[in-house]
Parts: C-alpha cells; structure tokens; sequence
C-alpha cells in the first residue's frame, strides 16, 4: 500500500503498488473538466460518473481491485471535485447537464461507441445518454440506482420557486462567508452528512478533491469546500415516471444494475423497479442485489468487483 500527503495530513491511498493512475484535463467552454485515468491509455477507457455533490475519488478503492489492464476513465463533474463551476448566472440541470457533458467528452476524443459505469446520479447520467444515444453504447453499468431522481409532478411545482430563490441566494455568497473549518472539523461534516453510507475514512478519500485550503487574502485559516454550493438546488432536474419509463424504453445496450442492500433509502422503490422492468423490454439487463450503502463501490468495493469483471469480460 502507498500513502499521500493531503492538505499537510497524511492519508493512506489504499492503491497496490504498480497501480497507474493519471490526473487529467479536458477543455469545456467554460474552463475544464477533471479527471483520473486509470489504466493504459492506449485503450478506449470505460467511462465512470460519480453520485451528487461526490466527485472522482468515489472509485478510488474499486478500480485498483479491477484487473491493471482495465482503463478507466474517471471524472469529476462541473462544480465537483477539481472541475471547473459553472460561470456566474448559470444554474446546474444536473442530470441534462450530465448527458451534454458526456457527449463532449465523446467528441473531444472521437470515440464512436462508449461503455459507461456511474454511481448515483453517475448512473443516472449512463443511463440517460444510453436512451438518449442508444446506438452509440455498448454497455452500461448502474450503480444504486436505476434512472434519474423520479417525483410526482406535484412535487416539482411545489418546490420550483423556493428552488429558484435557494439559487439566487448561494450565487450571492460573497467569498468571505463561505464557512471555513480545520481539517478534522470538516471531515466530522462530511461523516454527518452522508449519513452513515461513507465511513470516515472514505470520507477523507473523497475530500481529497472535495476541499481545499482557504485562500489567503482571505486571512482565515482551516478548510473550505470546493463543490458549487449552487448544486444543492437540484429539485429543479427532476422527472416524471411516465417520462423515466419513456427514456427506459430506448435504451439498447447490455445494462448492468447492481443495487445495495440496505442502500439508498428509496421514497418510491416500486419507481427504481419499474425502470429496471421496463429496460427489460428492449434491453439484455443483468439485476444483482449486494450487500452494502448506497456508495457500495467506495466502502466496500469487495461486493461488487466479481460482479462488474464478469460483465466486463463477459461483453
């Protein structure tokens, strides 16, 4: 095992030695998107998306478990991890964002067909550009979730307006009032916050792209956070089951949905399975349940790595 030094603290990476990684730079009109590549590069990688407001360090305890000559294409998404935020006036459609993000990358390195794993909203996002680009995807892989964040119309009207005035007020946020804490005080934030589905250790592999130093000028020592705080507003991305199931019937290519057990605490499961039921119909879908969070793949990568190099190797 290796060890990296994060923000002066010592953190163990947890990556055998021998394993290649490489941080990585793509150009978007509004600045770049990050990355980690895993693996050769002289091979078309498998794209990997992570969940809301995580970043590319989700994967970094699974992908050293997958065989070294598997590459991996890991990104952080606009606003996440060391992407650039969106410029000032725009708001994040987090899920329809995702689908024109993908597309870039796609041209930017003239790919003709893509393979697509994501957590979360990552699998969301796989699912969606798969429906969206059905003859252009060879296989997707879902992790916890089944199709984007589904509510009943009702629902999103009702939230519109305060979502709306949320936005305005985090966009507003002069640079001196983003809250500042010291090193271990944020790690006790995070643990909270993601409730029990990351452990703290797995918490201090994410925040090695999710914080950052305060800026001197700025005279406040400790730690901030480096997401877009714009991206707590995402009521306004939400969709329909009726539209879930419309996209669901597009999609083409070898799924495979690996859902956690307990997992994500699901509003409507009935919804998550319908989609699954309904992908079915025009597509070869794997289903497996595992044991684990909804971030299975970042705290305990060991239930599932058997199942993602079977469908690797299998498709």
């Amino acid at each position: 095992m290796s060890e990296e030094k994060i923000n002066g603290h010592k953190i163990d990476t947890g990556l055998p030695a021998g394993v290649t990684v490489e941080e990585i730079e793509i150009p978007v009109p509004w600045g770049h998107v990050a990355g980690r590549w895993w693996g050769p590069r002289y091979k078309q990688p498998l794209i990997a998306i992570h969940g809301w407001q995580d970043n590319a360090g989700t994967w970094d305890n699974l992908i050293p478990l997958l065989s070294p000559t598997t590459s991996v294409l890991c990104i952080d998404l606009p606003g996440h991890g060391l992407s650039s935020h969106y410029p000032t006036g725009m708001l994040y459609y987090v899920f329809w964002d995702g689908i024109s993000l993908l597309r870039r990358i796609v041209k930017h390195y003239g790919w003709s067909k893509v393979s697509l794993m994501g957590h979360s909203l990552g699998g969301a996002l796989s699912f969606m550009y798969a429906a969206s680009f059905p003859d252009e995807v060879d296989r997707i892989i879902c992790i916890d979730i089944a199709s984007p964040a589904v509510r009943v119309p009702e629902h999103m009207v009702k939230t519109t307006g305060w979502a709306i005035d949320k936005l305005l007020e985090y966009e507003n946020l002069s640079e001196d009032k983003i809250p500042c804490y010291d090193y271990e005080e944020m790690i006790d934030i995070v643990v909270d916050a993601y409730k029990g589905s990351v452990s703290r250790d797995n918490c201090k592999v994410l925040m090695k792209r999710g914080m950052a130093p305060t800026p001197a000028h700025l005279k406040k020592k400790g730690y901030h956070f480096k997401r877009d705080p714009r991206l707590k507003v995402s009521g306004l991305a939400m969709m329909s089951l009726e539209t879930a199931l419309a996209y669901a019937t597009k999609v083409k290519c070898k799924v495979l949905n690996i859902r956690a057990i307990p997992g994500q605490n699901w509003e409507r499961l009935d919804y998550y399975k319908a989609v699954v039921e309904k992908l079915k119909e025009t597509a070869d879908v794997r289903y497996v349940e595992v044991e684990g969070t909804h971030h299975v793949q970042l705290n305990s990568p060991e239930n599932i790595v058997d199942i993602l190099e079977d469908f690797l190797e299998e498709y």
